[in-house]
Order: C-alpha cells, then structure tokens, then sequence
C-alpha cells in the first residue's frame, strides 16, 4: 500500500455531487481533517475535476479507480438489484464503502463520511436500506453519515468525542431547500447538481450496457468504455460503434483493443467504426465485407456517389497492424440486419432474468 506521509481523521466518499460536498463541510467545520475519496468506474467518475473542486470546495481529494471491481459486480449481478434502469444503487454504496474501509489505514482515518440524506433516494436512501448498507459493508462501527445523523441512533465517533453530534445535522425526505441555504452559507460559488451524474441511471446507456452483459462471454472495463462512445449497434452477438463526430472518432481510436477491427471509408470523409472481436469468436470474412458496408454508409459523401466504394480495415496482427481494402456498396439494410438495442426490449430482458434469479 502506497505510504501517504500526511494523516486524516476521516475519509469520505465524494461523488462530486451537493450532498457529499456538504458532508465533508460539516466535519470539516469541527476542525477534523477529511480526505475525499472520489470514486471512478466506466459509469460514473469525474477525475479531470478533482483539483478543480479542491479549489473551489477547500478540500483535499483523491481519484480512486473501482472499475475492475465495479465491473465484476455488474457482471456477477448486483445483490440487492437493479433499480428502474440498470443501476445498482446499493450494492455500488456497498462496493465504495468497503473500498473505503480498506483505504483508511493507508490515511491514518478512524471513520467514513458519506452524505446520504434519509428519504431522499426511494431506492438507496430509506432508513432500513442505509442499515443494510452499512450492515453488508460491515461499517457499522466507523461509517457517519453527518447531514442526517441526528435522525439515527449515535456513532462511536460521537460517542467518543471525536466527533460532536450537536454540530451535525438531521436532515430528512427529498427537499433540497436546507441544502441550497447551506451551500450559500458556505460560499460555494458553483452548486453542483444533487447526485454524481451515475449513467446507470439513464435509459439511453441502460441499452448501450445490457447486450454487453448479455453477449461478451467475459465482460470487460474496456467493454464498457466502448459501449459509452458513438452509436452502438448489434447483429446478435457481433457489436460495432460508429463515431458520430470527430470526438467519437478519436475516443475509439483511443479505447479500441488489439483485437478489435477498424473500419475507415479510404477516398470520402466518414466516421471510425470500431467491431469488438470476442474471445474466440473471430469474424468471417462474410461478417467483415457486411459491417464495412453498413459502416460506409454513414459516411454521406460515399453514400451519395452512388457506386461502390473502399473501406479501410484494420487488425493488430501477430508484429504489426495489418490493413485490407475491401469494395462494397454503402448499405444501411445489410443481411447483418445492424440495429440498436431499445429500452424496451433491454428493460423486458433485465426484468425477466431478475425473476429468474429471484425463483
């Protein structure tokens, strides 16, 4: 474990978010030191602010990568569930809670902060699913949630007097009015919105990341990272993304492995197209001239010349990359039959195999 010169009373999970911002205040008023801990996965995480925030917000913050294990509990399936989407709202609190249990030695901490507020979230934040959570990260002894202490039972912090329990909180339900009065009081130039921004929530990535679950025979932190980046299409269990803009475009570059295929319109201008490769499912050459064809085809200019054109396809072989040209026609209705996965379908299929597991 990496040796951390300067200690901390405390460390807190730090979403970015109003509530755990607040959360760190509160303790920090009582002259303890805090050091926030900002947790990232292909889901959630905003690394490049962390030194912005510490400026802003008089904190010191640390990003810590859960990826590898937030992944394995994805593809393990969460205990507790998803919600309405695909979120894991308690078994994520749990995962963080017991990252940071095992991170307060390297900080010299004696307890956790997190910033949940009773009543405020239907699925994570009711009184018997925060004991749940504390119960199941086995923090019961170090774990204070200081803007809703004052609505639980004393922590040894309290009790101790480490901690003075008349200077917390007992925030409850799912007005934000209190918070808002204290971020003015504490000068916070910029007021974040109330949650960490978590693409677990949304409908839109919960159908980018179910066929991924549902198709990748290992599924991986750099499966998901592609799955956040362009247009996302399947032909069963054979996926591509298409860039929609120059950004996309150099994220694929950036993410795509040495197994993936790179498909690129040679003489029009046109998006990257990334085809993922599965452990031991190689492509045929049949599958390859198809997604070269539905791939030209969102290149306008080649669509419009109206004749065949050449794609650029792309591997990391065994020394070097290697490159072969192939001539098709931009089609947008392939035998491949290329689609998107809709909610709908995505959100019957994660219903359904929750059943399942529940019988």
């Amino acid at each position: 474990m990496e040796k951390v010169t300067k200690q901390y009373d405390a460390v807190a999970l730090l979403s970015g978010g109003l509530d755990s911002l607040l959360a760190v205040k509160v303790i920090q008023d009582q002259g303890l030191r805090v050091k926030g801990l900002h947790f990232v996965t292909p889901f959630f995480g905003k690394p490049h602010l962390v030194r912005r925030w510490e400026k802003l917000y008089g904190m010191e913050i640390d990003a810590v990568d859960v990826s590898e294990e937030y992944v394995r509990m994805m593809v393990e399936r969460p205990v507790h569930g998803f919600g309405k989407t695909l979120n894991p709202c308690v078994d994520c609190k749990i995962l963080m809670l017991r990252k940071a249990h095992e991170l307060m030695g390297k900080y010299g901490a004696k307890f956790i902060i997190s910033g949940e507020v009773i009543g405020q979230r239907p699925m994570s934040q009711r009184r018997d699913t925060l004991n749940v959570i504390k119960r199941d990260a086995d923090v019961q002894s170090v774990l204070l949630r200081p803007l809703c202490a004052l609505c639980l039972d004393p922590t040894p912090m309290e009790e101790s007097g480490l901690v003075q329990r008349d200077k917390l909180l007992g925030l409850f339900g799912r007005g934000r009015k209190e918070q808002l009065r204290l971020a003015e009081d504490y000068g916070f130039t910029e007021i974040p919105s109330p949650g960490g921004g978590c693409k677990l929530t949304e409908r839109e990535n919960g159908r980018r990341y179910w066929p991924v679950l549902k198709y990748s025979p290992k599924p991986s932190v750099a499966d998901f990272k592609l799955a956040n980046v362009g247009r996302q299409y399947w032909s069963g269990k054979h996926w591509m993304a298409v860039g929609r803009n120059q950004m996309d475009n150099e994220s694929l570059l950036k993410i795509k492995l040495d197994t993936d295929l790179v498909f690129k319109v040679v003489d029009f201008p046109g998006p990257i197209s990334i085809g993922r490769q599965f452990e031991g499912a190689p492509w045929s050459d049949e599958v390859i001239a198809d997604a070269a064809a539905w791939a030209a085809s969102y290149s306008p200019k080649a669509k419009k010349a109206g004749v065949p054109v050449q794609v650029s396809v792309v591997t990391k072989g065994k020394e070097n990359e290697e490159e072969r040209i192939l001539t098709v026609t931009p089609l947008r209705e392939t035998p491949m039959g290329w689609a998107e996965w809709l909610w709908p379908d995505a959100k019957e299929e994660i219903r359904a195999e929750a059943r399942a597991r529940a019988k």
